[in-house]
This record gives C-alpha cells, sequence and structure tokens, in this order.
C-alpha cells in the first residue's frame, strides 16, 4: 500500500520529533561512572545515592571517578607524596583526563571534614556536598590558587550547584 502524501509528512514530522527529543535528552544526560570507596567508617558518612547526586550535579560533562573516604593517615600520606604538605587535608582531587570525559579520584579525610563541619557550625552533609561539588570542580579545571578571579568564578560555580541541590551557601 502505498502511503499518502499528507500520511507520509505526519510520519516524517513525528519521526523528526522523536530525533529532536532523543538528541536533546542526550545532550542533557551525562554518563556517570561512579566507584565509592569507604577506607573510614563512621555514621556520618553520606551514602552512596547522595554521592552520585552530588558528582552528576557538579558534572559537566562524562565523568568516569572514584571517591574514597579515609581516615588521616591516608589522608596526610597522599597530601604529602602529592602535594608535599604533610598534613591530611578535607579533599583531594587527581585529575586523569578532561576529554573526551572527565576521569578522575576524589579523596576525601573524614576526620578532618567531620572537624570543619562541628568548627563551621554545619550540618555534615552539606559539607561533605560542598567538598564533593568542590573537588569535582577541580576535576574539570577550575582552580581556586591560582588567582582571585579565578577563586570567585568557582565559589560562584559552587554556589550555583549547592544552591540547586537545596544547600546553603557554604562561604
Amino acid at each position: 500500500m502505498i502511503d499518502s502524501p499528507q500520511r507520509t509528512q505526519r510520519a516524517q514530522r513525528k519521526l523528526e520529533s522523536e530525533n529532536s527529543a532523543s538528541s536533546a535528552s542526550s545532550a542533557v544526560k551525562k554518563r556517570l561512572h561512579l566507584s565509592v570507596q569507604y577506607a573510614s567508617n563512621d555514621d556520618r558518612l553520606p551514602s552512596r545515592p547522595k554521592v552520585r547526586r552530588w558528582v552528576r550535579a557538579a558534572a559537566a560533562t562524562d565523568v568516569e571517578v572514584t571517591v574514597r573516604f579515609v581516615d588521616s593517615d591516608e589522608g596526610r600520606t597522599l597530601n604529602r607524596d602529592y602535594r608535599r604538605k604533610d598534613y591530611a587535608t578535607n579533599i583531594l582531587s587527581f585529575p586523569y583526563a578532561s576529554e573526551p570525559s572527565v576521569v578522575g579520584d576524589l579523596v576525601v579525610c573524614l576526620p578532618v571534614v567531620l572537624h570543619e563541619a562541628g568548627e563551621q557550625n554545619k550540618p555534615c552533609d552539606a559539607h561533605f556536598a560542598h567538598l564533593i561539588v568542590h573537588g569535582m570542580l577541580h576535576l574539570q579545571g577550575y582552580d581556586h590558587e591560582t588567582g582571585v578571579q579565578d577563586a570567585e568564578r568557582m565559589e560562584a560555580k559552587e554556589r550555583e550547584i549547592l544552591a540547586a541541590l537545596g544547600y546553603p551557601d557554604p562561604y
């Protein structure tokens, strides 16, 4: 059976519409390969779904990332070996690739984060979210240590992402 021109045009428009919608949704949807490792133990550690939500919110492109929660000894060793700073810090970012997708590791030092949250009177959950977003931005090339404008740009992006997640301004 041969389709009428109107039927063919309707089918063509429907196909174009489906392809357009598919393209739009694939442009928005980012691939995420996430591994969360708990080398430290505490009831205040964020769950894997929370970490996934924070990583996804901060990702501007496809990402493959490992987030590892560590104790002070491991955090100090990594900071000393890779940054030549002999103390545990809240988060370390290890970027491996940025094209075509972001590949890297984030190492979160649990005791430092818990201490900072208490000291700053912040909920642990909000502080973890901030640091994961902060680390993800580092993996994507943001750097607050290269100048005032870069720091302001990074902090503005952090605020934007955290507000979209429902968290208050971390600064």
